[in-house]
């Protein structure tokens, strides 16, 4: 039990009560944007903005470089599928939940290498260290992230899909890092993940008949 609990509370012995309390902050903001995400609602968007926000500083202060970028991209992408979400033609919705084409994962797949290899640039650049296997791991689920961020703000269905497998990698790799909470959350945002693709396959379906 005590070695569970260290695991969970462990890294934030002597860290700041400001600082607990803004993770604490982002992360509340972070299940409700999640929440809101899986019923297709536009509110997802100016709450995940409250918790990315709050979190690019928190990386950034943590030396955590590659996710404090996907964070950045994250605040980015909420100002854009806020306003996406949003478009309306005769006052109908323009955007509505579809499934990804050939071409839109081929542009998909791009912008994922194109994310890896600047957030390997943003690593080399402001890390005085040598990269280690955490640090590639991050460029990848950067890759993944940022895909999937860009499927959400056009409402791709597929999105889920990239969350669910970059929040599966995440789970082991804060977990390694000794961010016990941070391991805790990405477990709860992958169940929530897998909802969230149930709940727009069911929308997809009833809209197709």
């Amino acid at each position: 039990m005590e070695e569970a609990l260290d695991f969970l509370i462990g890294y934030y012995r002597g860290v700041p009560a400001w600082s607990i309390g803004l993770e604490a902050i982002a992360l509340v903001f972070g299940l409700v944007s999640v929440w809101y995400a899986q019923r297709a609602k536009v509110l997802v968007y100016p709450t995940g903005l409250i918790s990315t926000t709050i979190t690019v500083y928190l990386l950034w202060e943590g030396g955590l470089l590659g996710d404090m970028m996907m964070n950045l991209y994250y605040s980015g992408m909420s100002i854009y599928g806020w306003y996406n979400w949003n478009r309306t033609r005769d006052q109908i919705k323009i955007v509505t939940i579809s499934r990804a084409s050939r071409r839109e994962w081929v542009e998909g797949i791009g912008l994922m290498v194109i994310t890896a290899i600047m957030t390997y640039g943003v690593y080399v650049t402001f890390r005085n260290e040598p990269l280690d296997w955490t640090n590639h791991v991050d460029i990848l689920t950067s890759g993944i992230f940022f895909t999937g961020m860009w499927f959400m703000a056009t409402k791709k269905i597929e999105n889920w899909t990239l969350w669910i497998i970059g929040d599966l990698i995440s789970v082991p790799l804060y977990a390694y890092r000794g961010y016990g909470l941070f391991a805790v959350q990405y477990a709860v945002f992958t169940i929530m993940a897998i909802q969230g693709y149930r709940q727009w396959n069911r929308i997809l379906q009833e809209e197709g008949k």
